[in-house]
């Protein structure tokens, strides 16, 4: 039997594909227009993140993202605590995305009741994420002939 040796590393891998290019404001805001679901990520109180898949509403204009949610789920409380967040939004193909970071707020109808008035059973909440960076990338691969 012949020993196998396996072949010397460079600790780099050989692509001759398009590398990555980064997506201008403009298409990253068009991005998160077209989509509707993402993943939101919120600091959980040992520093590890938390991730929760989110329908959201994007306004350019603003550069805020809008979140409907319930005041007892655990996204909420985390972000009382810890107002730092990021929303993942996937693109048309595998290899594109855009993130949003900034800090959020949660707008809850329940701190402007008046006193005696009952607040909705479900309690709804809304996060507001005032975006403070965008990022992210595409993967331009020509189309096979």
């Amino acid at each position: 039997m012949s020993e196998r040796t396996a072949p010397e590393t460079t600790g780099t891998t050989q692509n001759d594909g398009p590398a990555p290019r980064a997506l201008t404001d403009q298409e990253l805001s068009r991005l998160l227009t077209r989509q509707q679901f993402g993943v939101l990520a919120s600091v959980r109180s040992t520093g590890h993140p938390h991730l929760s898949t989110v329908l959201y509403d994007w306004n350019a204009e603003e550069r805020v993202l809008r979140v409907s949610s319930t005041a007892d789920r655990l996204k909420v409380r985390q972000l009382r605590r810890d107002p730092h967040a990021s929303l993942h939004v996937s693109g048309p193909d595998i290899w594109s995305f855009a993130v949003a970071e900034g800090e959020a707020e949660i707008a809850d109808p329940a701190d402007e009741a008046a006193p005696g008035e009952q607040p909705l059973p479900d309690r709804r909440v809304t996060i507001l994420l005032r975006v403070s960076r965008l990022y992210g990338t595409a993967l331009d691969v020509p189309a096979q002939d």
